[in-house]
């Protein structure tokens, strides 16, 4: 006796939940742009309103502003992520930014990407309010790891030259290794 049904089962399907794509016409028009102006440069700009204790409001555009306080143990409310939280948020978006444009690029779907990031951070000098005396290279993050989880419709090997790659050209991430001009002054 034979079972009919399984005769005529078929395969089962896996589904695969892609990211949602950025414009790949636009990207490359925004990349051509770039090719024949390569000193093109934008301008970002923040305004940072402090208060009260350690928590501040930067207002970036039309958005709502974006929290930051210190943590209990600094004097702060814990109310909101801490200044170098933030910065390494930072580094986090524009590399997502970039793996996502780069494997646009090599047409390259995506499933997953999630970024998890760590930053070695001291601040013994207090800010510069009375504690050790430091000079500018002690100060700030010392180390950064950063570990991609990423999968899409691609090999380990494809999905890690889109990270290095991406990393490579990453504005932030390249803030923060290369040393940048910067200026402080009364307003």
């Amino acid at each position: 006796m034979t079972d009919t049904n399984a005769a005529t089962a078929t395969a089962p399907t896996t589904l695969k939940a892609y990211l949602k794509p950025i414009d790949a016409v636009g990207l490359a028009a925004f990349a051509a742009k770039g090719s024949a102006n390569p000193a093109s440069r934008g301008t970002n700009k923040v305004h940072t309103v402090m208060q009260g204790m350690y928590r501040s409001l930067s207002y970036v555009g039309d958005h709502q502003p974006v929290v930051v306080d210190e943590p209990l143990h600094l004097f702060g409310e814990n109310t909101a992520p801490a200044p170098g939280e933030v910065v390494l948020s930072g580094l986090g978006g524009c590399l997502a930014v970039g793996i996502t444009a780069v494997a646009t690029w090599k047409q390259v779907k995506l499933t997953k990407l999630e970024i998890f990031m760590e930053g070695d951070i001291g601040n013994p000098a207090a800010w510069g309010a009375g504690g050790a005396i430091k000079q500018a290279p002690e100060m700030g993050f010392q180390a950064i790891r950063v570990k991609v989880a990423i999968e899409g419709d691609a090999t380990r090997e494809v999905l890690d030259e889109i990270v290095q790659h991406a990393n490579f050209y990453s504005p932030v991430a390249n803030s923060m290794r290369n040393p940048i001009a910067f200026e402080i002054a009364l307003a």
